[in-house]
């Protein structure tokens, strides 16, 4: 492999694995993967049949063999045999007619700093799959289809530190060029560079068209080779069917154009199939005269401009609420639902009444679960015009991807929302739409290094935003989890990704917060708890037993029984004494608290901060 990098010609790779199998009558709802062991003379087909269409590199079977993906079909304890077979079999197809490429791809899951997944963690994973690779013998590897480059760092290191054989790093770009993160290519191709692959490029997401623009402006700024993959053109839906409408002829004029421009490996992805990597050899084979210059002779730019971050905006300075948390006292909150409909006239009536009384912020609550509310970000921004009381708009990842938060946080900022509650989401089958789809492109850790960095002067692909944002990003956190080691583990992360503050689920057991503080006393932080006044028996009986995480003595839930016996009201005025006798005991403990609302009952939220 080593050879065909340095000999300066251009080289032919193989195309889609998937399209092919599934043109085969092989359902997309079973392990691909899986199909090296379970129907091994199907995949070793394909395989031939690139070899024989004149691919001289052919791509293992490995595609989403990862412990993460492969877990989904319960399969994960496989993941070195399934790759170790597929390298096995791929070596047996090519019978030396072309050499082995072990794939690998993404893991599927977000990695810090945009999830809960460390890369030391993301290292080890894609270690399993590169050790199988290995122990049944590729010749290279291809890292294909990333669309972050800090996982594909981790993909590049986990190869590295089992085998010294060339690397084939790939990135994904959309239509514009630039990553889904919006890091443009110019500044991709000089990470990837120095990262140290033997050869860098582009696959999948993209035809041709889109990627020939691609392939020129990497290679002004990279003296590597380059590879490029692109799709059969983008996929038409036909009668509930993707079918890629690019024909072999059209991808081989637009192999010899992706040639000029500096590709020296170049096959397919999604969509093609052996007849399109025959054009392209007929291609090669037609130019590979003209292209023998040694890959360090190409002229690039010697340095590729880059944005910096700003300072970012005082804390004291982003915000009344962020005077409070820089400064001394406590800070008294309250949560409120948007209303259902649009007429916010009860919604701006409950503020007033909150602010009148003395309370420091209000946080509109997220349609946590799938009903017909306004959305927390244009209650929000209602709010925001009412004087003297700022609005902490929850914001959760649910339901958004990348490109459409970054839309809603920079209108938020110049629609003068100023505090964001950073949250996941809960899935919507909690809801009145339990079939409803639902987008998780990040998580809450996530979300606040997108904030941190928007604060910073620059959008997550690094581009500036000119000025930066002045937001105060406040974290959810749960003293009662189950799992509290990993609670602590991502109360570290959202410290680390930049939250300001952080409010805790509803607290029943004072010495469960205690334990806590305790426990995340290393990375100091405002904290805010949370108190829930009971309405009922019935509520607190659903919160003890059907709420995880959320830990309600027994001794309160005796309390609530014995007044739930003497009447209704007699049960909610113990639920607002039980609340405020946990305020009043955590007070010293913390910086604030914070009261939530059942069904909206702000005056049981004033009852219950009295006297604090």
């Amino acid at each position: 492999m080593r050879d065909l990098i340095a000999d300066g010609r251009v080289h032919v790779l193989d195309g889609a694995m998937g399209t092919v199998l599934y043109s085969r009558g092989v359902f997309v709802n079973v392990c691909y993967d899986e199909l090296t062991v379970a129907r091994p003379e199907v995949v070793q087909a394909v395989h031939q049949e690139y070899v024989s269409a004149g691919a001289e590199i052919i791509e293992t079977n490995t595609f989403g063999a990862n412990p993460v993906k492969l877990s989904s079909y319960g399969l994960e304890d496989r993941t070195e045999e399934l790759n170790r077979e597929a390298a096995a079999l791929a070596r047996r197809a090519a019978a030396g007619r072309a050499l082995v490429a072990g794939a690998i791809g993404p893991l599927g899951i977000r990695i810090e700093p945009w999830g809960p997944t460390s890369v030391a963690e993301a290292e080890a994973l894609f270690r399993r799959q590169a050790l199988g690779l290995t122990e049944g013998v590729v010749d290279a590897f291809v890292l294909e289809t990333f669309s972050d480059p800090t996982e594909l760092a981790a993909a590049l290191r986990a190869v590295r530190a089992l085998s010294d054989l060339p690397v084939i790093a790939q990135m994904t770009v959309g239509e514009d060029g630039n990553t889904s993160y919006g890091a443009d290519i110019e500044h991709v191709a000089v990470e990837l560079d120095g990262l140290g692959a033997d050869v860098i490029g582009l696959n999948c997401s993209v035809g041709p068209a889109a990627m020939l623009d691609a392939i020129e402006r990497m290679a002004r700024v990279t003296r590597r080779p380059l590879s490029a993959q692109p799709n059969a053109g983008v996929p038409r839906t036909v009668r509930d069917r993707k079918i890629y409408m690019a024909s072999p002829d059209y991808m081989a004029a637009y192999a010899r154009r992706l040639i000029d421009a500096g590709a020296r490996f170049v096959g397919g992805c999604c969509g093609t199939t052996p007849e399109h990597v025959r054009r392209i050899r007929d291609v090669v084979a037609a130019v590979q005269p003209v292209h023998t210059r040694p890959w360090g002779a190409r002229r690039v730019a010697t340095t590729v401009d880059q944005d910096l971050p700003v300072s970012p905006i005082p804390l004291a300075e982003r915000s009344a609420l962020g005077a409070r948390l820089a400064g001394t006292g406590l800070i008294k909150s309250v949560e409120i639902l948007p209303p259902h409909g649009w007429d916010a006239s009860a919604m701006l009536a409950a503020v007033r009444q909150l602010r009148a009384e003395g309370v420091d912020a209000v946080h509109v609550l997220e349609r946590t679960r799938g009903g017909s509310r306004m959305a927390s970000l244009p209650a929000g921004i209602i709010l925001a015009r009412e004087p003297g009381l700022e609005p902490v708009v929850h914001y959760t990842c649910r339901d958004r991807n990348m490109p459409g938060m970054l839309s809603d946080l920079l209108g938020a900022a110049a629609a003068g929302i100023k505090n964001l509650m950073v949250l996941s989401g809960d899935p919507p089958t909690q809801g009145p739409y339990p079939d409803a789809t639902v987008v998780f492109d990040i998580d809450s850790i996530g979300l606040i290094n997108v904030l941190t960095g928007l604060n910073h002067g620059l959008d997550p692909g690094g581009a500036s935003i000119g000025a930066p944002t002045g937001f105060v990003v406040g974290m959810a956190t749960n003293p009662g989890a189950l799992d509290l080691d990993r609670e602590v583990e991502r109360y570290m992360y959202k410290v680390e990704a930049g939250a300001d503050f952080a409010v805790t689920q509803p607290v029943f057991d004072v010495g469960a917060l205690d334990a806590f503080l305790e426990r995340t006393a290393a990375w100091p932080l405002p904290v805010i708890a949370g108190v829930w006044p009971l309405a009922s028996l019935r509520n607190a009986e659903f919160l003890a037993n059907e709420v995880p995480g959320v830990v309600v003595p027994d001794a309160v839930v005796t309390r609530m029984r014995a007044a739930q016996d003497k009447g209704a009201a007699e049960a909610r005025a113990e639920g607002i004494l039980i609340a405020r006798e946990v305020a009043q005991a955590v007070g010293p403990r913390v910086r604030g608290v914070h009261v939530s609302t059942p069904d909206g009952d702000v005056d049981a939220a004033l009852e219950v901060l009295a006297g604090l």
